[in-house]
């Protein structure tokens, strides 16, 4: 009798999982020809690389020289995130480039170096395909507030 009762229920337990493990399996053949599926290239967010320049005081664009910056920074005015580019404190050499900044509308500033000798603003700009030169950058140009 005890061997009928540990088949019997052994069978059931087993007949339970094969029933669960296949409507598991349906639901999810359901779900996935619900929706078609996305490739990779769909679901990795398209990214731009910016490259950074100064404006000085009298408007003159700045694309080349050593200059007493920290870091550039854009942050993201929906996500807040911030992407810099910190290449130590103190002088560096224009321009400068960040790779991987995803479509949106930022405020791109710069950082005091360590000299502390210029003061820099922002801008804020959108940042998409309209923007793209012909080397294949987004140029920013931060303005020089003041200067010693």
């Amino acid at each position: 009798m005890k061997k009928t009762t540990f088949t019997a229920l052994a069978f059931i337990g087993l007949l339970g999982t094969a029933v669960s493990w296949s409507s598991t399996d349906n639901s999810m053949k359901t779900e996935s020809q619900a929706r078609p599926e996305v490739s990779k290239s769909e679901t990795k967010a398209q990214t731009y690389k910016i490259r950074y320049g100064l404006l000085s005081k009298n408007g003159t664009k700045i694309l080349s020289g050593s200059h007493d910056v920290g870091s550039f920074l854009a942050e993201n005015m929906a996500t807040g995130d911030v992407y810099d580019t910190y290449y130590s404190g103190g002088f560096q050499a224009l321009p400068q480039y960040y790779e991987g900044i995803p479509e949106g509308t930022y405020t791109f500033s710069a950082m005091q170096g360590q000299g502390a000798w210029t003061g820099y603003g922002s801008v804020v700009a959108t940042v998409s395909d309209a923007q793209v030169d012909a080397d294949g950058y987004i140029t920013v140009y931060i303005p020089i507030t003041w200067e010693e």
